[in-house]
C-alpha cells in the first residue's frame, strides 16, 4: 500500500486519522462543507489548467468511474517525450507512492511544478503536498528548476468572462520546498508503517485535531471524555483548550478547582452547569433594550453564496452574494406578514435583491436581524453596488436593531445554551418542544451552509428537483426570521413575569 499526496498531508497533521481513513472512515462526522471545499477546490483546479496556456490532460477513467492511475503515468511519460509545454495531472509513482501534478511545465532545461490551490494565499501546510511532489517527481530522474504554487487572487473583480491570469496568482515557493524536503522521506516510511499496521495508533488529543484542518473524527477521538468538558466551553482559544487537556483540566469539576483564568461568559455557563442554575433575566436590561423597538417591525435575514470563481460581473472571489432574504412584518396589534425574496438559478441576484427590499422595507423603520452585522454588510454593498438604491438601502442599514444583544451582554441566559449565543442554540434553549420552530425537523435545507451550496446547484438540476430545492430554501430562511420574531416576543414575556 502506497501514499497520495492527500493521503501524505492527512499524516502529516495526524497519523491516526490517516489510520481511520482507511480502516474506518464511517466514524467520519459527515462534513457537508468540507465536502463542498472540496468541488470547489476541482472546479478551480479545472480553469486553472490553462494558466499557463495550452496543455496536455492526461487524466484517464476506469470503466467504474475511477481513476486508472497506471494509463495516467504511461501518457505523462509519453508527453513528457514529446516535450509537450503543459501537461495537467502529470502523474508519477515512486515505490508505489503516487502523485499528479496540477500543471507540469516544460522549462526546455527542467520542470516546474505549479500546485493549484483555491485559496486567496500560501499557507504552511501547502508546503507539504509541493514537497512531498518534489521528492516523488526527483526520484523519477526530472530536474525540477522552481515550484509554484497558484492561489486565487482576492482582489480580482470580474468584468464580463474571466480573466485566468488575474483570477490566480502564482508565487515561487521553490526554496521552502527544498528547505521542507529533508523530512519527506522519513515521513513516507512513518506513514507507510501506520497504513500497514492493522493496529490504531496511539494517539492522544492535539491541536492537531483542529489545525490545519477540523479533524472529522473528534467526535470518535473524544467519545469518552465526560461532558460537557474544557472543549465545551465558549470561545476558549484552542491552544488553550488543548494545553489544559493536557495538565488533566478536562471537566467543568476540573476547571472550577483548577481556578484558570475565564472570562464572564465561561464562568457563567460553569457556574449554571455545576450548581444546576436555569435561567437569569436582567428585567432592567432588557426593558431598556425593548424600548428600542417601536412601530411595525421588520424581522430580516439574508442567505449567501460564496464561490470561489466570481460568478458575476463586478463580484470578487468568495464575496458573500446574498441570493435571498425572509421578512417577518410584526404590526403594533401583533398581526404578522411573510415576505421575501428568492433569485432565479443562474442569474445575479443582486439587483433584483435590492430592489425588492427597498419595495418590502420602508424608509424610517425598525428592522431587526440576529447578529446584524453581516446583514449590514450586505446591504452596505448593495448600497455600493446600486447608487440610485443607495439611500434607501443604507436607511434600512442605519436602522436595524440588534437582537443578539441581550443574550451576548448575559442579560438572558439559560444553561440549555450551553455558552453559545447562536441562534441554533438560543431557540432551541426556549422552544425546545415546538416542532415547528426545530432547524432538525425541516424537510430540505437545515442550515446555511447547505442553503449556499443548494442555490449555487440549481442550475444543474432538474425541473422538479429544483421545485423541491426552492421550497427548501424558502422555508430554511423563513424559520430564521420566525425564530426573530418568537424570540422577540419571549423577551417581553420574561420582562413582564412576576
Amino acid at each position: 500500500m502506497g501514499l497520495s499526496k492527500s493521503k501524505y498531508t492527512t499524516f502529516c497533521q495526524c497519523k491516526k486519522k490517516l489510520w481511520l481513513d482507511e480502516y474506518h472512515s464511517e466514524l467520519a462526522k459527515e462534513d457537508f462543507a468540507s465536502e463542498e471545499i472540496l468541488k470547489s477546490g476541482n472546479v478551480v483546479g479545472d480553469l486553472a489548467m490553462s494558466f499557463l496556456g495550452d496543455f496536455v490532460e492526461v487524466t484517464t477513467y476506469n470503466s467504474d468511474g475511477s481513476l486508472n492511475l497506471k494509463e495516467m503515468v504511461l501518457k505523462t511519460k509519453e508527453e513528457i517525450n514529446n516535450k509537450t509545454l503543459n501537461i495537467c495531472e502529470a502523474s508519477f509513482f515512486y515505490n508505489e507512492n503516487y502523485c499528479a501534478v496540477d500543471i507540469l511545465h516544460n522549462d526546455g532545461d527542467g520542470y516546474s511544478i505549479y500546485e493549484v490551490k483555491s485559496s486567496t494565499k500560501v499557507e504552511p501546510y501547502h508546503l507539504l503536498d509541493a514537497s512531498y511532489q518534489y521528492f516523488v517527481l526527483k526520484n523519477n530522474g526530472l530536474k525540477i528548476n522552481n515550484v509554484f504554487l497558484v492561489h486565487i487572487n482576492p482582489f480580482y473583480v470580474r468584468k464580463d468572462k474571466i480573466d485566468i491570469k488575474k483570477l490566480f496568482k502564482a508565487e515561487n515557493i521553490t526554496k521552502e520546498v527544498i528547505e521542507n524536503l529533508d523530512n519527506v522521506s522519513s515521513n513516507i516510511d512513518i506513514a507507510l508503517e501506520v497504513l500497514n499496521n492493522k493496529e490504531e495508533p496511539n494517539v492522544d488529543l492535539g491541536l492537531y485535531c483542529e489545525e490545519p484542518f477540523v479533524c472529522p473524527y473528534q467526535d470518535y477521538c473524544k467519545r469518552n471524555l465526560v461532558s460537557p468538558n474544557v472543549f465545551s466551553l465558549y470561545r476558549m482559544g484552542k491552544k488553550k483548550m488543548y494545553d489544559y487537556y493536557k495538565q488533566g483540566i478536562i471537566s467543568y469539576e476540573d476547571i472550577r478547582k483548577s481556578k484558570i483564568k475565564l472570562n464572564k461568559t465561561q464562568e457563567r455557563q460553569i457556574s449554571f452547569q455545576l450548581d444546576n442554575l436555569d435561567i437569569i433575566v436582567d428585567k432592567k436590561e432588557v426593558k431598556k433594550f425593548l424600548e428600542l423597538f417601536r412601530g411595525r417591525l421588520y424581522f430580516l435575514d439574508f442567505e449567501t453564496m460564496q464561490e470561489a470563481i466570481p460568478p458575476f460581473v463586478d463580484s470578487k472571489p468568495y464575496s458573500q452574494i446574498p441570493f435571498q432574504y425572509s421578512l417577518h412584518i410584526l404590526d403594533e396589534n401583533n398581526n404578522l406578514v411573510h415576505k421575501g425574496f428568492l433569485g432565479k438559478e443562474g442569474e445575479d441576484p443582486r439587483r433584483k435583491i435590492a430592489e425588492s427590499l427597498c419595495n418590502d422595507i420602508p424608509l424610517d423603520v425598525i428592522s431587526i436581524a440576529y447578529n446584524k452585522a453581516f446583514e449590514c454588510q450586505r446591504l452596505q454593498e448593495l448600497a455600493d453596488l446600486f447608487p440610485d438604491l443607495s439611500s434607501h438601502l443604507l436607511n434600512i442599514k442605519d436602522n436595524m436593531l440588534d437582537l443578539l444583544v441581550p443574550f451576548q451582554k448575559g442579560y438572558v441566559y439559560k444553561r440549555e445554551m450551553g455558552g453559545s449565543f447562536s441562534i441554533k442554540k438560543v431557540l432551541p434553549a426556549f422552544f425546545n418542544e415546538d416542532k415547528n420552530l426545530d432547524y432538525h425537523s425541516l424537510p430540505g435545507v437545515k442550515n446555511g451552509k447547505e442553503a449556499m451550496q443548494v442555490f449555487v446547484n440549481l442550475p444543474n438540476m432538474n425541473e422538479e428537483d429544483i421545485k423541491k430545492a426552492r421550497e427548501g430554501l424558502w422555508e430554511y430562511c423563513k424559520l430564521d426570521t420566525l425564530a426573530m420574531v418568537k424570540l422577540y416576543e419571549k423577551l417581553k414575556e420574561l420582562v413582564n413575569e412576576n
